[in-house]
């Protein structure tokens, strides 16, 4: 399928793959407890960090099967100061092990730095909210503020890109991507939705985006979609426009659940892999310019490998 690709600094190969559900497979399949779903802690031991290394590799060793380039994700979504205050640690805590997150995702690349097309470090940086829910809500400039010092340690330690991911609203993606272009490192902002596909803030995912790019003259590098099953955004593609365009990255659940359901699962779901896969394969069709694929709760490794898979069968991906 025609891929019309517009120039990017960072994201430069055709396709790339990233991680699925990082903290979800730490809990359920891994057995670590996890305080506030807050996976950054980890990289105080040294089980943790070969939790993460082990983790990692799967994905990239896929990743160079299948030819494509690797977004690797740090492990901070919820290294932020709200979160890190509930947890303990002070602002320079949090400096510390944000600046530690990108030095320790650049060493687990280096078995692969040869053989993949291209790797993108990326300082990942989650809501100020809980993800599921628009709470805390904020202006632009509020979460410019607030999400600044979590950038300027991406920064300092080098990261190629910030990935700000589970946005519920688009005034704190407004604000995430002005405190990068202020510190001129490239970003990308993800939204996710509810079942309807409205975002939780009540949003139509086009209308979010729009907003979110109009607002900072199409800084980001692109937008995503994660933390949903393709079924529940599917028909917001419908929808037409240039904002469609700028839909390059969809990290999906592989559960069909709510939010809210998932909140209050005790067991993991992880869906059914074929038809998470024909979810990317029609996705691949209603946007033009799709180009990073990962997943997000309830998938690991093996939801990623069916839909490599399926979307190679599909002459969608070709290595």
């Amino acid at each position: 399928m025609e891929n019309t690709q517009h120039p990017s600094a960072v994201f430069r190969e055709k396709y790339y793959l990233t991680d699925g559900g990082l903290e979800t497979t730490l809990i359920f399949n891994k057995g670590f407890s996890l305080n506030s779903f807050a996976a950054f802690e980890l990289l105080k031991t040294e089980a943790g960090r070969k939790a993460f290394e082990e983790y990692f590799q799967p994905y990239q060793s896929l990743a160079e099967q299948y030819q494509m380039g690797f977004v690797m994700e740090s492990p901070t979504w919820r290294a932020n100061p709200d979160w890190g205050a509930q947890l303990g640690y002070s602002r320079d805590d949090l400096f510390a092990l944000n600046k530690q997150s990108i030095y320790f995702i650049q060493e687990l690349t280096q078995p692969f730095s040869h053989s993949l097309p291209h790797i993108v470090i990326s300082g990942n940086i989650g809501p100020r909210g809980d993800g599921y829910k628009a709470e805390n809500r904020m202006t632009a400039d509020q979460a410019m503020q607030y999400h600044l010092e979590q950038i300027k340690a991406f920064a300092a330690a080098g990261a190629d890109i910030v990935t700000a991911v589970t946005m519920t609203y688009s005034d704190e993606a407004i604000g995430i991507i002005q405190a990068a272009q202020s510190l001129q490192i490239p970003v990308v902002a993800s939204f996710t939705v509810e079942t309807d596909g409205k975002l939780p803030g009540g949003e139509l995912l086009h209308q979010a985006i729009e907003k979110t790019d109009q607002a900072t003259n199409k800084y980001a590098e692109h937008f995503m979609i994660n933390c949903a099953h393709p079924q529940h955004f599917l028909p917001q593609m419908e929808n037409e426009g240039d904002w469609k365009n700028r839909v390059r990255g969809i990290r999906a659940n592989a559960s069909l659940k709510s939010h809210a359901e998932l909140d209050e699962s005790v067991t993991l779901d992880a869906g059914d892999k074929c038809l998470l896969a024909e979810g990317y394969v029609q996705l691949f069709h209603l946007l033009p310019e799709l180009k990073v694929i990962g997943g997000c709760c309830g998938t690991d490794h093996s939801h990623l490998e069916e839909i490599c898979k399926t979307l190679k069968e599909q002459e969608i991906l070709t290595a």
